[in-house]
């Protein structure tokens, strides 16, 4: 396969995806993400999934997935060609072999949702639509097998789920899923990516006019208390336990213009829930 062959059969989303990167905001034709040669708050590096290219606003430069691993392991072309042969053309699919040496486990492999088990539990919980926002995850834990729907947090751990397990392979966190265009004006707040998924189902839902912020544990809460006095309004999506009860309530005393909509889902454990009732 030469040069050429590569930059159209190669998906630039899954190059990215290889270094930990991944979309702050996106559709199903483009997505925004942080630039790769510089920090910044708003991202300016938009890929456009049709094409496979890459082209940074602040800079200029567009790139192809030759070239962004260029950029990103500052190597030659044929460095960049040796690193792209880890990836299956065939299957489209992403070869890792990402090993926590205090765990049990090790990351085989990272897709879209192929999994005929896996989609179907994303439709028992009335998510499917949002399937471009997770990814199938292949691991091996105890020498054995398992497979998950996976949701990354902000650590480049993964949060895993599936009809049998609720489990997180690397660090704990939270996912904070930032806005360009809101200017810290609205950050609507969810425990599990579920419950978010099931939001972006809702009538008149504005996704333009929010950040976003999945604890993945009511216990990761103290990773952002600072970050919420920066906005002008919080909107609460917590579960109506004892645990998203009491989080609820120490939000409220503790920032302005707080909603707490759960009353949305009164009777109900979260958000999902609900939803699959009606």
């Amino acid at each position: 396969m030469n040069c050429e062959q590569i930059k159209e059969m190669l998906s630039i989303r899954r190059v990215l995806e290889s270094f930990n990167l991944f979309p702050v905001k996106q559709n199903s034709k483009t997505a925004f993400y942080f630039a790769i040669d510089r920090e910044e708050k708003t991202p300016s590096l938009c890929v456009d999934f049709a094409k496979n290219k890459a082209f940074d606003f602040g800079t200029g430069k567009s790139y192809d997935v030759v070239s962004i691993v260029q950029r990103l392991n500052q190597c030659s072309v044929s460095d960049a060609l040796r690193y792209l042969q880890r990836f299956d053309t065939s299957f489209q699919s992403l070869k890792l072999n990402i090993i926590d040496p205090d765990k049990n486990y090790q990351i085989q492999e990272i897709k879209e949702i192929e999994h005929l088990a896996l989609i179907q539990y994303l439709k028992s919980r009335k998510v499917y639509e949002q399937r471009y926002l997770v990814k199938e995850i292949l691991y091996q834990m105890n020498g054995k097998n398992y497979f998950g729907i996976g949701f990354f947090n902000n650590s480049g751990g993964v949060e895993i789920r599936n009809k049998y397990s609720k489990i997180c392979l690397g660090k704990k966190h939270v996912t904070l899923i930032e806005n360009p265009q809101n200017e810290k004006k609205e950050i609507c707040i969810f425990e599990g990516f579920f419950d978010y998924l099931t939001y972006l189902n809702l009538p008149n839902v504005q996704i333009s006019n929010s950040d976003f912020l999945i604890l993945n544990s009511t216990a990761m809460f103290f990773k952002v208390e600072e970050i919420l006095k920066d906005y002008r309004k919080i909107v609460l999506f917590l579960d109506t336990d004892f645990n998203g009860k009491s989080l609820t309530d120490m939000i409220i005393g503790k920032y302005e213009n707080v909603e707490d909509c759960s009353v949305l889902y009164e009777g109900f454990k979260d958000l999902n829930e609900w939803y699959l009732s009606v």
